[in-house]
This record gives structure tokens, sequence and C-alpha cells, in this order.
């Protein structure tokens, strides 16, 4: 079909879009609010840096995958991109590196943005295709853990010692203050082990774990430490309801749906790993009369 014929028939939804060559390679991903808009900009002279004309001339099919929101649009990008490393992402990202999400290789490690991957021990999620799903992500962790965020060396040695003081972070509660020993390496592991299951989408093993430890306050009559992983857990809960491209009830599973009318079918599948849509893909068959849907399975 050609390409304009294909962008007459892209909805104006929210959605992903992906550019194939003639070899059927994904050499594109985008995001867009409305996917006909974004995608008809590319053919357009006006609309055209030098970047954009070479991709536009390497383009031979489109497709799109609708998604309920701009933020399902947001995590799917980022999947697909993680999962085909389409060259031109690379090449239109103006020399500029995607981010990561590093855990420093540290006692009481600190948890921070980052554009260079050090082999230093530390620990990297990524690479992110959006710096907005990133900085969601930071967000989260910030709102359910008290992490340290200064540069001190804290050994064992020197906490003892009594070195360091507390900063503002402590006093306005972000931070347990580690560095004057109010929160042993052991309590602090635990956090960074369920940050590390925060990122890797395995919301569902944080939330059974905080609920655990939420019965456990309440039977010991703490109700407010019980108060505070309740709150945690609604957090974690609204976070993950907000996405159907990322399932963490779902772990592989490869799906495939038909719908049909007289003259047509559609038939849809969907690649999902690790509870995320990694590929989509839509195929229009012209039936024959009478043909059946186990026909045309």
């Amino acid at each position: 079909m050609p390409i304009k014929q294909l962008i007459s028939t892209i909805p104006n939804k929210p959605g992903v879009y992906q550019y194939f060559d003639d070899a059927g390679d994904i050499i594109y991903v985008g995001k867009a609010k409305d996917l006909k808009k974004r995608v008809a900009s590319y053919f357009t002279q006006s609309h055209q840096t030098g970047k954009i004309k070479v991709l536009v001339k390497k383009i031979r099919d489109i497709r799109v995958i609708v998604t309920e929101s701009e933020f399902d649009a947001l995590l799917l990008e980022n999947n697909l991109i993680k999962k085909h490393q389409p060259r031109y992402n690379i090449l239109l990202k103006d020399d500029k590196t995607f981010p990561w999400l590093c855990i420093k290789n540290e006692r009481f490690p600190r948890v921070m943005p980052t554009r260079n991957v050090i082999h230093d021990g530390s620990a990297y999620f990524g690479p992110y295709a959006s710096v907005r799903m990133m900085k969601t992500i930071l967000e989260i962790i910030k709102q359910l853990y008290q992490l340290r965020t200064c540069t001190l060396k804290l050994s064992q040695n020197e906490i003892e010692t009594g070195k360091y003081k507390v900063c503002l972070e402590y006093h306005l509660g972000n931070c347990k203050a580690p560095c004057i020993g109010k929160q042993t390496p052991e309590d602090y592991e635990d956090t960074i082990v369920q940050i590390k299951s925060i990122i890797k989408g395995n919301i569902v093993t944080v939330i059974q774990d905080l609920k655990k430890k939420m019965h456990q306050f309440a039977e010991q009559q703490e109700f407010e430490k019980a108060q505070v992983i309740k709150e945690k857990i609604e957090l974690l809960e609204k976070y993950k309801s907000k996405s159907t491209i990322v399932n963490p009830h779902i772990h592989d599973v490869d799906v495939l749906s038909l719908i049909n009318d007289e003259k047509r079918a559609y038939a849809n599948y969907l690649k999902v790993v690790n509870g995320a849509v990694v590929q989509a893909h839509t195929v229009e068959i012209i039936k024959r009369l009478n043909e059946s849907e186990d026909e045309l399975l």
C-alpha cells in the first residue's frame, strides 16, 4: 500500500508508530498524542530537517499501535526501542545518549540518573527512550523511600567515630541519616532490593512484601508504621493501574486476536516479555466468500 494511503488509515489517537525499511527492519519508533498528525508531519517538506529527510527516504512501511493513553504510548515506545534498537532512534538523537538509572556500587547506595555507563560494579537499568519515563520512576522511588543523596564515604569506621552530622535532608524527612548510624546497612539494602524490583517492573512482588510488613506492624499495634506502609502500597497500586502496556501479572506470552466483517478480517499479534509489550503486528486479510474464522486462522 502506498505511504500516503497508509497514512489515511491511521487513527487520530495516542499510540506508537513504527517505520520499516525495504528489508522489513524497524528503523524508527516514535510515540504520539495524535498518530495521524504526527506521522503525516514527517512527510511535510516544511517540517523536514536533513536527518529526517534521510529517514523518510528509507521508509517502506508504517505500522501503528493504538494505546489507551499518552502514558501507555510512552511506556510502549520505551519497550520497543530497548527491544529493537532502531537505527534512526540513535542517529536522530543529535549524539545524545539515552539515560539510565544507576544504583551506585557503595555502602548505602545512591540512586541517580546518568548518561554514562561506568563499569565500576554499579547496577544500571535502561536505557530509557524517554527522560520523562525515567523521571516518573525516580519520582515514585523518592515518594516511597528515604534515600541518601550526599557523596559522603559512609564507611563503618567513619560512622562509628562520629565524623559526620545530619544534613537538611534528614530534618525534611527525606533521609534516615545512615551517616550517623540511624539506619543500618541491612535496612537500607532491603530498600534497594525493593527499588530494583520496581525499576524492573516487578511491582506486585513489592506490594506483597509491603502488605506483609503492614500486617506485622498492625499485629504489634504499631499503627503509625502500618499507616505509612499502607500509603506506600496505595501509591504503587495507583502507578501500576496507570498502564495496560506493562502488566506485572503476565510474564512471557504471545497474544493473537481476530476481528472481521463480511469482507475483511484483521489479525493482531502481540509479543509480551516479562510483562511488557515488545512487539505488535496487525495484518489485513481479504476474505473469500463465506470464509469462517477457523479457516482464516
